[in-house]
């Protein structure tokens, strides 16, 4: 998976890449030049007492280092430059893909993961392009230029090569193996953190109501004292990487002090020559030590790049058609036609052969007991999900051969839980309609009964909103939302339990102003209360997902078993009569 994501997504920058090669193999070809330059220096500069070459031969060094630092600095901003690219594009693919997943796809992953693997997991991710960038093409070269290098200046000592690699390597090797699932799970322990903050946060009100501070607490201290032990499980075996690898360079030169010494005092090996020797064993072993840092960040990365994969590669189970309807002829009738859907690993559907029909001017209500079905039933329109069998028909089109643009063009949702986002009272409204005037956001306000608390506001228009609209009341919040949708003035309107924030005066004075609003629209509205739906066209009574009668208020309420038992928990029977 890691592989495939750095292929797929480094692909663009290929002229970049071959820059970064070419100016990284430059630089390590100059690195891997100066030992050689400098055992001439000793071996036939300061040994014979020849100045002139030393100065000769020291101003070659000269221009090759200036050449390697430029070519190492320019590689690093080239590599810096791809990787924050990369990064971007690839926080891009999952941000798109998310916004493409349906209802069933943002449950199946929760939300704290999603975020988790767009922020954290492609920031490793990141980080491993960029050491791939930086380090991929100068290991190698260093490695094995070194090695030669080394061997043409002296092969009595070669044999030292080939016991500190392979022992460098296999320790490496060792210590890598087992990060791999101690990486794993830090990804998933920061998911569990993840999940946990948000849901204390969401619901401090709840936490601090039933007084369960202290059990949140201590979830809270679970989770994170997993994710710690963790972590240092896998720091631990960090720590010992560096350690390991120093011990063994550090053998190694000893090794080399030792048995170079020897053969120089028997005149077979320069000063130089030792001295060089020694450099290139450096450079070898510092690139394995600049591999294994790169290593170390693998595992992590590969862990990383399962949980990108997996979302990348997950298929929305909404998909756009790839011809879609763009114009539809009809204006706002929307059909139900022998509707069931079933969530995936459920047992039973949660809606069974519902069907009816709207036409512009008519209210359908829905109301049921909690479970019925009835806000599944409203997100089969918009295709927030798709029916299982049956069809919804929008303007007499199936809603899953309608471009989406064109489909929600016509549809005004205001969901059982008002959302707002971060700005303003206007940038919220301006979801409905981009372009719409300051006159059609407060006559908006005002069919909402939103008019009034916007004005007391100082800033009107342009009061703040802050994240979620927790500055507002609920009510407040959800007559906001509300008006959103009724700047959009949409041929079907989708009121999902929108009125049950509202006091009994509010919601009868909303409705009275909705009704010449939405007098040339088809209007669906779910519903609690009885005194909401009392007034539609058809009445829908939900019970356990099958429609188990339907027709307006007084004939429901003279036939139907299950409306009389809700208007009876409501109303009494002269207000219900």
């Amino acid at each position: 998976m890691l592989l495939r994501l750095l292929r797929t997504h480094l692909a663009p920058y290929k002229p970049w890449l071959a820059a970064i090669v070419v100016l990284q193999f430059t630089a390590t070809v100059a690195m891997l030049y100066l030992p050689s330059l400098n055992a001439d220096i000793i071996d036939r500069g300061v040994a014979t007492g020849d100045t002139d070459y030393i100065l000769h031969t020291g101003a070659i060094m000269l221009g090759v280092s200036v050449l390697q630092i430029l070519c190492s600095v320019v590689a690093v901003a080239c590599a810096s430059r791809t990787a924050m690219s990369f990064g971007r594009d690839l926080r891009a693919a999952v941000f798109h893909r998310v916004g493409a997943f349906s209802g069933r796809e943002v449950a199946q992953f929760g939300a704290p993961s999603l975020i988790t693997r767009n922020t954290n997991d492609v920031q490793q991710v990141q980080m491993l392009s960029l050491l791939t960038c930086s380090l991929a093409v100068q290991v190698p070269i260093m490695m094995v230029g070194g090695i030669v290098m080394a061997m043409r200046e002296d092969l009595g000592l070669s044999w030292l090569l080939a016991v500190v690699v392979p022992a460098l390597f296999l320790s490496v090797g060792l210590v890598v193996s087992q990060m791999v699932p101690s990486f794993r799970l830090v990804q998933s322990r920061i998911d569990d953190v993840n999940r946990i903050m948000r849901e204390q946060i969401s619901g401090i009100r709840v936490v601090r109501a039933f007084v369960r501070e202290p059990r949140e607490r201590q979830r809270f201290a679970e989770a994170n004292d997993g994710l710690t032990e963790v972590s240092i499980r896998a720091g631990r075996w960090m720590a010992t990487m560096f350690p390991l690898v120093m011990l063994v360079v550090n053998m190694s030169s000893v090794a080399v002090i030792w048995y170079g010494g020897h053969r120089v005092d028997e005149g077979q090996m320069q000063v130089g020559a030792l001295t060089a020797f020694l450099s290139y064993l450096m450079q070898i072993l510092m690139s394995v030590m600049m591999g294994t840092f790169m290593l170390m960040q693998v595992p992590r990365s590969a862990v990383c790049a399962d949980r990108i994969s997996e979302v990348l590669d997950t298929r929305p189970s909404v998909v756009p058609p790839q011809a879609g309807v763009t114009e539809l002829t009809a204006y706002g009738e929307l059909e139900l036609e022998d509707v069931s859907f079933t969530y995936p690993g459920a047992e039973h559907p949660v809606l069974c052969d519902v069907g009816f029909s709207a036409r512009p001017g008519q209210t359908v209500a829905i109301i049921g007991s909690t479970g019925a079905g009835k806000t599944t039933l409203v997100n089969l329109v918009p295709r927030l999900f798709d029916a299982t069998s049956g069809a919804v028909r929008v303007d007499g089109v199936d809603v899953r051969d309608i471009a989406p643009e064109t489909l929600w063009s016509r549809i005004g949702l205001v969901p059982q839980k008002a959302f707002l986002f971060t700005g303003t009272v206007r940038s919220n409204l301006l979801h409905g309609k981009p372009d719409a005037t300051d006159d059609e956001l407060w006559h908006a306000l005002e069919v909402a009964q939103a008019r009034d608390f916007v004005e007391r506001m100082p800033e009107g228009l342009d009061a703040p909103i802050v994240q979620g609209g927790t500055n507002v009341s609920g009510g407040q919040r959800q007559r906001l939302a509300i008006a959103r949708a009724l700047v959009r003035r949409p041929e079907i309107y989708l009121f999902d339990d929108t009125f049950s924030a509202l006091d009994l005066t509010t919601d009868a004075r909303l409705r009275a102003a909705l009704r010449p609003e939405t007098r040339d629209s088809t209007v669906v509205v779910v519903a609690q209360r009885v005194s909401t739906i009392r007034d539609a066209d058809l009445i829908l009574v939900l019970e356990d997902g099958r429609v188990v009668g339907r027709g307006t208020h007084t004939e429901l309420l003279g036939s139907n078993e299950t409306y009389q038992e809700i208007v009876a928990s409501q109303l009494t029977a002269e207000e219900a009569a």
